[in-house]
């Protein structure tokens, strides 16, 4: 399985290769700190299994370097590692192709989830607030307690969901986090409490 890496920043691309080495799956990381260096790479090698692109780059700035590389190879798998995570751009990328986006803000749990969702084929997208009064939970949050509300388990929901059962459990610490709780049965109570 290859990953490459593309960020201009040194610092930050190797905390991001020492992270992605840890998510326990067999993963060869590259590294590029420019559009036109992940560009000769593939040239030379265009079996990368997940490409992790910042969208500022010296010679590529914005959703540009997104456009250009799925123009030339629309089945690569691109995701966006970015500080500017707002809705709209989020949005963009998607639009544009991308198979999932990463705030720069993602704790070491939060990316190491996301790499192992869009490693395994998944996409990964930050996902806009439900408006249903549920505590702020994203939708996939929200699908997820109703899940375990209704009984079912980890690997139940992964399945109904279609998303990995890392990536359950990752979402299962954010809503511990967000209702106040430190189990799954406490969560359970408390999500009843609510709905009753």
């Amino acid at each position: 399985m290859r990953v490459l890496l593309v960020d201009d920043h040194p610092l930050f691309r190797q905390a991001l290769a020492a992270t992605v080495s840890q998510i326990g799956v067999d993963v060869r990381i590259e590294q590029c700190d420019t559009l036109a260096a992940l560009r000769a790479w593939l040239a030379d090698d265009p079996l990368a299994a997940l490409v992790l692109l910042d969208l500022n780059l010296p010679d590529s700035a914005g959703i540009g370097g997104l456009l250009a590389l799925k123009a030339h190879y629309p089945a690569l798998a691109v995701a966006i590692v970015s500080a500017t995570d707002d809705a709209e751009t989020v949005a963009t990328a998607q639009a544009c192709g991308a198979a999932g986006f990463i705030s720069k803000a993602a704790g070491i749990a939060e990316l190491s989830a996301a790499v192992l969702a869009l490693v395994g084929g998944e996409t990964w997208f930050p996902e806009a607030e439900p408006g249903d009064g549920r505590a702020g939970l994203t939708t996939t949050q929200a699908r997820i307690l109703d899940g375990v509300h209704r009984g079912l388990m980890n690997k139940q929901i992964a399945y109904e969901l279609g998303i990995s059962e890392a990536t359950v459990k990752y979402h299962l610490t954010g809503l511990f986090r967000k209702m106040g709780v430190q189990t799954r049965a406490q969560l359970l109570a408390l999500a009843r409490d609510r709905s009753g």
